[in-house]
């Protein structure tokens, strides 16, 4: 069979899969939509939780960052594993412990009023909406390539599997969907790694294999060999690093506290139905996580090796035919600058000052084309995002591994998209319409409202999805600086600070979020040209400004709140009761 009919055949199946599971768990109350009803065994939300937090960037782009960045694409691997084990240890319990259905109603409540509560919404919104257009941007990709469809295509058929089981089953259809998701994700993931490790090292562990000696008797290692071919070719050593120090840390700190304010992920531990729950299932949840963070530095090494090894220097007229695919969908392109006929991979955006090229790009490739010296000598562009997806094809694995890849790459895509579409449906119907609107709501009413604002957020994903504003993993790195630099501080203090109050923690959101904002927007859509780290303020890129934000957010919310009468009694009362444990004496005084 063909890659595109065991494609039709898997992403098939495992679609029929995920709607029969939400039309067997049909959401019947708002409890049930918004938390499950509160009964999730802490395994199954582990896997749950896991499926929602890797995301298309985690299966599609982070192996691709890494393959181009090499150490410098570490950045995320810790980043993301290092904020998930800040909100499992630092968050996660507390916030189960105060018992209510959303993260805004932990601002409502915790800072005694609606305002706080609105502005919390805003934030989730703008934070899920950036995050959500990462995802369906993956899902366009791998119809484009697998399907043979159009990317807008592939995100509208992306969009209307989300509707069903999102809309239909909320949170109790969702979770168990993302199961399911879970399973077809990681197989679909270490199938072609331990496929390929073996092939390249004989070792049939990819987290030990890519430290291995590649097997052609050189008695050189995976990543030697690397470091040797890239500097032949004129590029950094993988196992160097570029950026500054400071930059690293900004990044890596700007993923860290962003994970721990993602309110799809906090939301996963209000459904199971004891605080001692949480717990578990955060532990859990790393297991799970960590068999494919472990794996994808080994892909991204892997996939980098192969890959200039069956492109720089072959003849286009006899290059294998995965190149052709991509790139009749624009995700590689290449371009005979010396009319050789032969394909140089070298340092460089390679069409500068080449207009008569007339292949179609992606956005983030048409940038790095259009900010490149003209000078170079590379022949090549290619999206970092289809190395995962290409993997299979590069390493000549059997057709059913291309297929599987499909599966697992929608997979962790409509998983991750699916548990943001909800907490932006929630907070609309629960936390805007309910409680800041103060509507006389019955549970049916608000039901209904839920599963409208989730079909407006399907669609307006789906825009977001065919016009991104960059490749998947900096999309999502843009949603964590926006999460880091508004929700966390106020999560933080919320649960600690006893005389943080509501005027200093809305002054902190604003200010974090605006800044952050704004140098985004500057960096990435005002003045593109400008986006190198000469022009950063302090040499820190937009992937990492979200740790300054969240500086400016803390400095700002203890400054105003010193101007400002102290938090009422009861919630310096409810404080206590969330964060001490029971027979433990009450602090009287801070």
């Amino acid at each position: 069979m063909s890659v595109e009919l065991l494609t039709y055949l898997f992403v098939g199946a495992t679609f029929a899969l995920y709607i029969g599971i939400a039309v067997w768990t049909r959401a019947g109350s708002t409890k049930d939509f918004y938390v499950a009803g509160g009964g999730v065994h802490p395994i199954a939300n582990g896997m749950a939780t896991a499926a929602d937090w890797m995301s298309a960037a985690s299966f599609i782009s982070m192996a691709g960052i890494i393959a181009f960045m090499g150490y410098d694409g570490t950045v995320y691997l810790m980043g993301w594993t290092g904020g998930y084990v800040l909100l499992a240890l630092l968050l996660a319990p507390y916030l189960r412990k105060f018992g209510e259905f959303t993260v805004p109603d932990f601002f409502g409540s915790r800072y005694y009023g609606n305002a706080a509560r609105s502005v919390a919404v805003v934030c989730l919104i703008l934070i899920s909406f950036t995050y959500v257009a990462g995802q369906m941007r993956g899902v366009g990709i791998v119809f484009s390539k697998f399907i043979g469809v159009e990317i807008s295509t592939g995100v509208i058929v992306g969009m209307a599997v989300v509707f069903v089981y999102a809309v239909l089953g909320g949170m109790k259809g969702i979770t168990y969907t993302q199961v399911a998701q879970y399973v077809v994700m990681i197989f679909a993931y270490l199938v072609p790694a331990i496929f390929i490790s073996l092939l390249i090292t004989d070792n049939p562990i990819p987290q030990l294999g890519w430290g291995d000696a590649v097997n052609d008797g050189s008695g050189e290692s995976v990543l030697d060999r690397l470091d040797n071919t890239l500097i032949a070719l004129g590029f950094d050593a993988y196992t160097e690093g570029a950026k500054s120090t400071l930059d690293v840390f900004a990044i890596t700190m700007a993923l860290m506290i962003g994970t721990a304010g993602l309110p799809h992920v906090i939301v996963r531990f209000f459904t199971v139905p004891r605080v001692s729950d949480a717990r578990i299932s955060a532990g859990w949840a790393l297991i799970f996580i960590a068999l494919l963070y472990t794996t994808a530095p080994a892909v991204g090494a892997f996939a980098r090796l192969n890959f200039i090894d069956t492109v720089h220097g072959q003849e286009y007229n006899y290059v294998p035919d995965w190149f052709k695919t991509w790139e009749d969908v624009g995700l590689i392109a290449w371009t005979d600058k010396n009319a050789d006929g032969v394909i140089e991979y070298a340092p460089g955006a390679p069409f500068a000052g080449k207009p008569e090229f007339t292949g179609e790009l992606t956005d983030a490739g048409s940038r790095a084309i259009a900010n490149a010296p003209s000078d170079n000598r590379n022949e090549v562009y290619v999206d970092r995002d289809i190395m995962v997806l290409a993997n299979p094809q590069i390493a000549e694995l059997p057709a059913w591994v291309g297929a599987l890849v499909a599966a697992g790459a929608l997979a962790a895509a409509l998983s991750t998209a699916a548990g943001l579409l909800l907490v932006i449906s929630t907070s609309i119907s629960h936390d805007l319409m309910k409680k800041t609107l103060a509507r006389p709501l019955t549970d049916r009413q608000e039901l209904g409202y839920a599963r409208m604002a989730a079909a407006v957020a399907v669609l307006i994903a789906g825009y977001l999805g065919i016009n991104p504003p960059g490749f998947v993993a900096e999309v999502v790195a843009f949603a964590f600086g926006l999460a880091a630099s508004s929700l966390f501080p106020a999560i933080l203090l919320g649960i600690f600070s006893r005389s943080m109050n509501r005027e200093g923690a809305i002054a902190g959101m604003v200010t974090g979020l605006l800044f952050t904002i704004l140098y985004i927007t500057w960096f990435k859509f005002i003045d593109p040209a400008s986006n190198t780290a000469e022009h950063w303020w302090l040499g820190i890129s937009p992937e990492g400004i979200g740790t300054v934000g969240a500086v400016i957010n803390f400095a700002v919310a203890f400054l105003v709140a010193r101007a400002f009468p102290e938090p009422p009694a009861e919630v310096q009362t409810m404080i206590d009761r969330i964060r001490i444990p029971s027979g433990v004496e009450r602090p009287h005084d801070h």
